[in-house]
């Protein structure tokens, strides 16, 4: 017994003579003593490392749609509350003509008006045909398109900030196609905590059948180039009263508590609009 104590680091020794030990809390004293920075090496910090397997596909191969190669921009303006009928004005004369261009491998959405939530900010979705190609390629003919450049010169003056994101599209969810109004439109939007990016998603491909009885699903979008990590849900609704049933109908349905279970310690941050849409928007 002494040879092999002998044989045990000093720190060790430290840890058989501890009074945690002594009093049978062996848990406490290891990780008191053993995991920090100073013995990242140790043999006994090695008992509580996690082995992870490597993954072999990027959660947006896994999540988004196979089929098809489409690639969405969302737009957020956030308008000097006195120029916002001018920038409505400015935004329906403007972006129909530019979208007349068949060359310009890109469509609007939809175009809202936050109507509750952030004040004063206007909200644009737009979708490239072909990914990525499609945007650089749009991007290049707009530089070399003089209405759209005075178009954005005259915006900027309106505009107290803007911020975009580009967005894959759920395999899961509905592919957005226009639709005739009135309706008003909810987009709940969900930062996660990073790497549960594949966790929601198997959780909402099962919850998602909960949401389809009046075709309130409009299409459902994770980031991959702005602030990661985050999801965006956007729903359609007759009016608010028409909402209210439609989620307290949800409620009633066996299963979905489960998905609102297991995805509520998935979010750090959740935010809901409600919104307007203008009325160039194919979502109306």
């Amino acid at each position: 017994m002494a040879a092999r104590l002998c044989s045990i680091s000093a720190a060790a020794r430290r840890l058989l003579r501890s009074p945690e030990l002594r009093a049978g809390n062996v848990a406490a004293a290891a990780v008191g003593r053993f995991y920090s920075k100073d013995n990242e090496g140790s043999w006994f910090r090695s008992l509580f490392v996690h082995k992870v397997d490597p993954r072999k596909d990027a959660h947006s191969t896994l999540l988004s749609k196979k089929e098809t190669s489409n690639l969405y921009k969302i737009q957020f303006h956030n308008v000097k509350p006195e120029c916002l009928d001018a920038y409505n004005s400015l935004t329906e004369a403007v972006l129909p003509k530019l979208h007349l261009d068949e060359d310009y491998p890109c469509s609007l959405v939809g175009n809202w008006n936050t109507w509750y939530g952030e004040q004063d900010q206007a909200v644009h979705l737009w979708r490239f045909s072909g990914g990525y190609p499609a945007l650089m390629d749009c991007m290049n003919k707009l530089k070399n398109n003089k209405e759209y450049l005075e178009f954005r010169k005259e915006r900027s003056q309106m505009l107290l900030s803007r911020r975009n994101q580009m967005l894959l599209e759920f395999s899961f969810w509905n592919e957005p196609q226009p639709r005739a109004g009135p309706n008003i439109y909810e987009l709940r939007t969900y930062k996660l905590k990073p790497g549960t990016m594949i966790e929601w998603g198997n959780n909402w491909a099962r919850a998602i059948k909960y949401r389809q009885e009046n075709q309130e699903a409009v299409g459902g979008f994770f980031s991959q180039i702005g602030e990661l990590y985050v999801v965006h849900h956007l729903w359609a609704y007759k009016d608010l009263q028409s909402r209210e049933e439609t989620r307290n109908a949800a409620w009633r349905k066996r299963g979905w508590d489960e998905n609102v279970y297991y995805t509520v310690p998935l979010v750090r941050h959740m935010e809901s609009r409600i919104m307007i849409p203008l009325k160039i928007s194919p979502l109306q």
